[in-house]
């Protein structure tokens, strides 16, 4: 099934408590109440497919882990009872919590009934399986679309963390196979050192690589943090209009309105440095296929100039720690690699443009779909743990709807998950966008 990139390790350390822990959720929200036997027969498709794996430790130094096959998984939960619906997304917080890509289930389906008669369906996934273009294709294979091959290979990935990017110029338990055998463990221990002792050579030929910037805790103290999330709705139309307007693209928009949104909620500096994850595909796979790149925007940015800096970005990547070979977050110990890699990734705000989205989303079953939201989430997060992320923003299009999916983590600026869509319902109306919070 193949071994694990750069990548997929650094979201596996999250697990361990080595980082910001980081699951991968999408959220269907129907009219009407779903059936549980079409829950059932997708929960069993799910177990089948791409998601239907776990992570094996090798038994050569210097080998990449692999993947091996399971059908091991979360029992289908399903909550009968309604609940209000100023209370789903709480709920939907609340759906990352246990998972685990190597010791138990990575993957979680679960539904809740709403009290104005529909359903909320969510999917939830470790971020060592996929990421978010990643669970979208996974989605999709399960509901019957894009047909893809469960336990692909996972293809070598890119620098850092982050979920897919639209506009970018790049292009993811049960019974087992078992663990790759010893000599082809040491086959791949031997390419890895290969490539690290030629790698860090050659750095070292230029000079002394710089240390990495370390990204600081925001408090000293190690309490549960709580997170706040907003998901909102605007019509494919007035947000490509306001764009346009503005002489910008659908995605420079939405840079901009997360970088407003961070400002209006009392961020003092001028200067936000924002995080673009890059999909790095160049066929559908549900794995970690993404890079990362960055800019700085000031207030006087617009769509327009947002949009040359972002073009400027996506020609370059965010590199590996002090010029190093990123291989040598793979063959030296965990908590060396986490100390080397800190912060990798990480600014003001992350905007995660995940594209538009399978049509086979847009119901399921029978069932027409309000809306489908795709985000990453934080379960068991302490201030210890909190990034350098203040304000992460996920998009995607499903039919003639933008679903912006926002995810608030600085408790002191965004202090519940209705000041964030008040805060959001506001960025928009300003710049002329009519938004329907769910």
């Amino acid at each position: 099934m193949g071994r694990l990139s750069v990548v997929d390790e650094i979201f596996l350390r999250t697990h361990r408590g080595l980082g910001t822990p980081i699951a991968l959720q999408g959220l269907w929200r129907t009219a009407d109440r779903i059936d549980p036997a079409l829950l059932h027969a997708v929960h069993a498709a799910l177990r089948t497919g791409p998601l239907g794996r776990r992570v094996i430790r090798p038994q050569v130094p210097g080998a990449r882990r692999s993947w091996q096959r399971t059908t091991r998984a979360y029992p289908l939960a399903l909550t009968d009872r309604p609940i209000h619906t100023t209370a789903l997304m709480e709920w939907a917080d609340a759906q990352g919590a246990g998972l685990d890509p190597e010791f138990g289930p990575g993957w979680r389906l679960s539904a809740v009934a709403l009290d104005d008669g529909g359903s909320l369906v969510s999917l939830t996934c470790s971020h060592a399986l996929a990421d978010g273009r990643g669970l979208v294709l996974a989605v999709d294979d399960a509901l019957g679309g894009t047909s893809l091959t469960a336990g692909a290979p996972t293809a070598p990935a890119a620098h850092s963390a982050g979920a897919t990017h639209r506009d970018s110029p790049g292009r993811p338990g049960g019974a087992g196979t078992g663990a790759p055998a010893t000599g082809s463990e040491w086959a791949d221990a031997r390419r890895q050192w290969s490539i690290v002792l030629r790698g860090t050579a050659n750095a070292l030929r230029r000079g002394i690589p710089d240390r990495p910037p370390r990204a600081t805790s925001r408090d000293h103290t190690d309490a549960p943090v709580r997170t706040h999330s907003a998901v909102l709705r605007c019509p494919v139309a007035d947000w490509d209009n306001a764009a346009i307007a503005q002489d910008g693209t659908a995605n420079s928009l939405f840079i901009a309105l997360v970088a407003n949104m961070l400002w209006a909620s009392g961020f003092r500096p001028d200067t936000i440095d924002a995080s673009l994850p890059v999909d790095t595909r160049d066929e559908p796979r549900v794995d970690n296929d993404l890079s990362m790149t960055d800019i700085a925007i000031d207030r006087a940015d617009t769509p327009s100039t947002i949009r040359e800096k972002a073009r400027a970005a996506y020609e370059r990547r965010m590199s590996s720690p002090g010029g190093l070979p990123e291989e040598l977050l793979q063959v030296i110990p965990d908590r060396w690699a986490y100390a080397l890699s800190k912060g990798a990734g990480e600014r003001d705000i992350l905007c995660s443009n995940i594209g538009t989205l399978p049509a086979t989303l847009r119901t399921l079953g029978p069932h027409r779909c309000l809306g489908v939201a795709a985000r990453a989430i934080h379960p068991g997060l302490t201030t210890t743990q909190l990034p350098r992320t203040r304000l992460s923003g996920y998009l995607c299009r499903i039919g003639d709807d933008y679903l912006l999916s926002l995810v608030g983590l600085d408790p002191a600026g965004i202090e519940s998950s209705a000041a964030l869509t008040d805060l959001a319902q506001q960025t928009l109306l300003e710049s002329g966008l009519p938004a329907h919070p769910w």
